[in-house]
C-alpha cells in the first residue's frame, strides 16, 4: 500500500472528477423569458467553472478582454446595462466556433452565455449577455468581401460587415444589393437576425428575403454553411431568428444593377383613407416608385424643418410656407431610381405616377440626390444629432406589423387619441406585400396580404421628467399595444420584445412549436442571445 499522504491525494482527485462528472451530467433545461437586472450591480453567483481562466486557456487567432467591457454594456436604446464577464475580438471565424465549442462542452452546471454584437444598435439590451461573454463581429473581418458580378450577382461578406461598406464596395461594380434599412451603419449579420425592413422591402421583400446563403456558428460550436438546398432548416431558422440557432459569420448577398442617381418626392395629406389607398396602389402597381414610406406629423407648423434634415426640396420656398394649420398630417415619401441619360423618360414616369395619387397639391416637394446619399440619408442626421448631444440618449422605439384590414382602426386611436405630438422622433408608416416574405423564415408577421409597419423611433431626454422623459414615452407604447391587444388586432411587433412565456407563444403562434425544436437542436443549452429573454440556460422547457 502507499503512503497516507498518497492515498489522501488520490482520493482528492477522485472527489474532484466526481464533481466534475455530476457537474456535466445535470440534465440541460430551459426556461422562457429569464428577468434579468438591469444593472450590473445585482452580479449572479457563478460556478467556478464559469470563471475567466477557462477562457484564458484557449487558443484563439483574436483575443479576449476581461477589463474593457463597458461598452458591450450599452447599446442604441441606452435603457439596459449587462456587464458581461468578457468580450471576444475574434479574428477568424474557428475564434467563435472554439469559443462557444468550449463553453458548450462546460456544459449546463456552467452559466456562461453568449451574445454576437455587431454595430450595437440593438434597443432592449438583445445584444448584451450578462456575466457572460459578448462577441465583438465588427473585429472579424473574414472573409473579405468578394464581388460575383455573373448573371445572378451577389457579394459574400462577413457578419460583423456593415451594410454601408457593402454600398461602396458594390457601387464599383455599378451593382448594389437589392433591400435594405433605412439605417446602413448595422452589421449584415445584426439585421438578418431580424428580417431587415426599408422602403423597398414591398417589391424585394426584406433582407432576410434576399439572401442566396450562411456560414453559421451554431450554439454546439459547429461552423455549418446552410442555403435553401443544404441545411435548409437551419438556413430559415437563422433567418429573422434573432440570433436563437446561430451566430452568422458570413452572408452571400443577392446583388442588382444600381441606379446613379434617385429623384426623391414628398406629398403630403390630411385625410389618412387617401393616404392609405395610394400607398397600396402603389405597391401593388408593377410599374411604380423604386421606394415608398410614410411618416405622421401631429400638431407641427413649418412642416419642412421638421423632416429629415438631408432632405432638400427644389422649391424651398413653397415647402416653408406650408402650414398644416394644426391638423395631423402624413407624408408619402417615394424615389424613383435613373441614371443621368434617362432624366426625360423619368420625369414622365414620375409625372405619369404622381397624377394618380390624391395628395394635396400644393405640397409636392420634389430633390434629386445621389444614390449613395440617398441610402445614406439617415447617416448624414446622425452628424447633426451627434454635435448637439442627441444621438446616444435613450431610444425606447416601439415597431408594429399591423394588418392592413386594422390600420384604419389603429390609426383613429393612436393618431387620434394615445399619440399626441410627433416631437420626440419620427412616426413611420409604410405597407409591404406579404408574398415577399419568405414564410419559412422565424420571422413572423400578421395574416394579411399587405402589412403596415409602424414605427414609434423617440427619443428621450435623460433626467427629464416630462413628455420626452423615458416614463412617458414607455406609458404611451404600453398604452399602444393594450390597445392592441384589448381590440384583438393580430398585431406583431418588429424587433421583438417581451417578458412572458404567452407573450412570446403567442408572438410566434402556430410556428412557435417549429421555434422551440430548432432552439432544442441548434442550441440545445440556450448558449446563445440570452439578452432576447425567450429561454434561459439550464432551467426546462415549458
Amino acid at each position: 500500500m502507499g503512503s497516507p499522504t498518497s492515498f489522501l491525494r488520490q482520493n482528492n482527485r477522485i472527489l474532484r472528477c466526481f464533481v466534475l462528472m455530476f457537474l456535466s451530467c445535470i440534465t440541460a433545461r430551459i426556461k422562457l423569458c429569464s428577468n434579468l437586472p438591469v444593472t450590473s450591480n445585482n452580479i449572479l453567483e457563478l460556478n467556478p467553472l464559469d470563471g475567466a481562466s477557462s477562457l484564458r486557456t484557449l487558443s484563439l487567432h483574436g483575443h479576449f478582454s476581461f477589463d474593457d467591457v463597458h461598452h458591450a454594456a450599452k447599446d442604441f436604446g441606452n435603457q439596459y446595462q449587462y456587464y458581461p464577464l468578457a468580450v471576444l475580438r475574434p479574428k477568424s471565424v474557428s475564434d467563435i466556433s472554439t469559443t462557444v465549442k468550449h463553453i458548450f462542452q462546460m456544459g449546463p452546471g456552467s452559466k456562461l452565455t453568449i451574445a454576437a454584437r455587431g454595430h450595437g444598435h440593438s434597443t432592449q439590451g438583445q445584444s448584451q449577455a450578462h456575466r457572460g461573454v459578448v462577441i465583438n463581429m465588427e473585429s472579424l473581418r473574414k472573409p473579405e468581401m468578394q464581388i460575383n458580378t455573373e448573371k445572378l450577382p451577389y457579394v459574400d461578406v462577413s457578419g460583423g460587415e456593415l451594410w454601408i461598406n457593402i454600398l461602396h464596395e458594390s457601387l464599383k461594380y455599378g451593382l448594389a444589393p437589392k433591400s435594405w434599412t433605412d439605417y446602413l451603419h448595422l452589421t449584415v449579420g445584426g439585421t438578418l437576425s431580424n428580417a431587415g425592413v426599408s422602403g423597398q422591402a414591398f417589391r424585394h421583400g426584406p433582407q432576410i428575403s434576399n439572401v442566396y446563403e450562411l456560414e453559421v456558428v451554431t450554439g454546439k460550436g459547429e461552423v455549418i454553411n446552410c442555403s435553401e438546398k443544404q441545411n435548409a432548416d437551419l438556413f430559415y431558422g437563422v433567418l429573422g431568428g434573432l440570433g436563437q440557432f446561430g451566430i452568422i459569420t458570413r452572408a452571400r448577398i443577392a446583388l442588382e444593377p444600381a441606379p446613379k442617381m434617385v429623384k426623391w418626392i414628398r406629398v403630403l395629406y390630411s385625410n389618412f383613407l387617401a393616404f392609405t389607398k395610394d400607398q397600396e396602389q402603389l405597391i401593388s402597381t408593377k410599374k411604380t416608385f423604386d421606394y415608398i414610406e410614410g411618416f405622421v406629423i401631429i400638431n407641427k407648423t413649418g412642416l419642412l424643418n421638421n423632416w429629415r434634415s438631408s432632405f432638400n426640396p427644389q422649391d424651398p420656398l413653397q415647402a416653408s410656407q406650408f402650414d398644416s394649420e394644426g391638423k395631423t398630417l402624413f407624408c408619402l415619401e417615394m424615389t424613383k431610381n435613373f441614371n443621368p441619360d434617362d432624366t426625360d423618360m423619368v420625369d414622365q414616369e414620375v409625372e405619369s405616377l404622381l397624377s394618380q395619387l390624391s395628395y394635396i397639391p400644393s405640397t409636392l416637394f420634389v430633390s434629386e440626390v445621389s444614390y449613395l446619399d440617398f441610402l445614406d440619408r439617415v447617416h448624414h442626421s446622425e452628424i447633426k444629432l451627434r454635435s448637439n448631444g442627441l444621438w446616444d440618449v435613450p431610444h425606447p422605439w416601439l415597431n408594429l406589423l399591423i394588418p392592413k384590414t386594422r390600420i384604419h382602426d389603429f390609426a383613429e386611436e393612436v393618431f387620434g387619441n394615445i399619440l399626441t405630438d410627433t416631437s420626440n422622433g419620427p412616426v413611420l408608416i409604410y405597407p409591404v406585400n406579404s408574398s415577399k416574405w419568405d414564410n419559412r423564415t422565424s420571422a413572423v408577421i400578421p395574416e394579411d396580404d399587405i402589412v403596415y409597419l409602424v414605427a414609434f423611433l423617440s427619443s428621450a431626454m435623460p433626467s427629464s421628467t416630462g413628455t420626452d422623459g423615458i416614463e412617458h414615452i414607455l406609458t404611451k407604447n404600453k398604452n399602444i399595444l393594450e390597445f392592441c391587444d384589448v381590440r384583438k388586432m393580430g398585431v406583431k411587433q418588429y424587433l421583438a420584445h417581451y417578458t412572458t412565456h404567452d407573450e412570446w407563444k403567442a408572438h410566434f403562434g402556430p410556428r412557435w412549436e417549429t421555434f422551440v425544436k430548432r432552439k432544442s437542436t441548434y442550441d440545445p443549452l440556450a448558449i446563445l442571445a440570452p439578452g432576447q429573454r425567450i429561454f434561459q440556460k439550464a432551467l426546462p422547457f415549458s
